[in-house]
């Protein structure tokens, strides 16, 4: 496939960007686990620093619905922002690569490995970055109650909600990570990660590795939230982000703009 564009502004094709996310993937699990890991632990911090962010705008506003909440989003889009430019490994935007999976460039094994070491060092850089927040007090006042609410809610959902809230957010995540694929500049890139990831906060939606920190800080707060409670939730918005991502958008793309359809 060729990549030459003489002005460098026009944005790739859609047959185009499969074939980039198919090739990323075979990157990735090219990739030595300490690799992956290293990067995946930076992209939970990432990830956390805009869950952070987000806490912060919202304390002393309406968190239900509205123009702060979609404010809140707008900042919370630096987690991404991060992620694609700095370069990190956040595990539901892997969830592209089934494409390459699909298509029998990297084995269900070399997927599988990739998941789970991005996932755990998801985890490790949320969860460290929650305390480390909470370590810098961060938490003390306002920002703790605010962090506590966010905790709550999300552990209150019922299953059903989770699940279906996980989908619908990274449909929107990996149509996120899909349109910086597109873009050839920076600008391109931050301007195509703002509004779908503002939308999935507007709409509250849930993220697996943005509740990695947020319940954690939540907890930290002084929220009294159980450890079942946190794990049935991260369990429910993880297989919905691996059913919204690899499904809703990786696989689908994949029927459409697949090797051969040169659309």
């Amino acid at each position: 496939m060729s990549q030459s564009n003489p002005t460098g502004l026009d944005a790739f094709k859609p047959s185009e960007i499969a074939c980039l996310v198919e090739n990323a993937g075979v990157a990735k699990v090219r990739l030595s686990v300490l690799q992956v890991l290293v990067l995946a632990i930076l992209a939970g911090a990432f990830i956390a620093l805009g869950g952070a962010a987000y806490t912060m705008v919202m304390t002393g506003a309406d968190a239900s619905f509205g123009p702060s909440r979609l404010l809140g989003g707008v900042v919370f889009s630096l987690g991404l922002i991060l992620v694609i430019v700095g370069g990190a490994e956040l595990f539901t935007g892997n969830a592209l690569m089934v494409m390459a999976a699909v298509d029998g460039k990297i084995s269900p094994s070399e997927l599988t490995v990739n998941w789970a070491v991005v996932y755990a060092g998801n985890f490790a850089g949320a969860a460290g970055i929650a305390g480390g927040v909470w370590l810098a007090g961060i938490l003390d006042g306002p920002a703790g109650d605010t962090a506590a609410t966010i905790a709550i809610a999300k552990t209150q959902l019922g299953w059903v909600e989770a699940f279906v809230r996980g989908v619908l957010c990274n449909m929107l995540v990996c149509l996120a990570v899909w349109l910086t694929i597109a873009a050839r500049t920076v600008t391109g890139k931050i301007l195509a990660i703002i509004w779908p990831i503002a939308s999935f906060v507007l709409l509250g939606l849930e993220h697996s590795v943005a509740n990695m920190f947020l319940i954690p800080q939540g907890m930290l707060a002084g929220a009294q939230i159980e450890m079942s409670a946190f794990a049935a939730n991260l369990a429910l918005v993880t297989l919905g982000n691996i059913v919204g991502g690899a499904g809703g958008v990786a696989l689908t793309y994949r029927f459409a703009y697949g090797p051969g359809k040169l659309l």
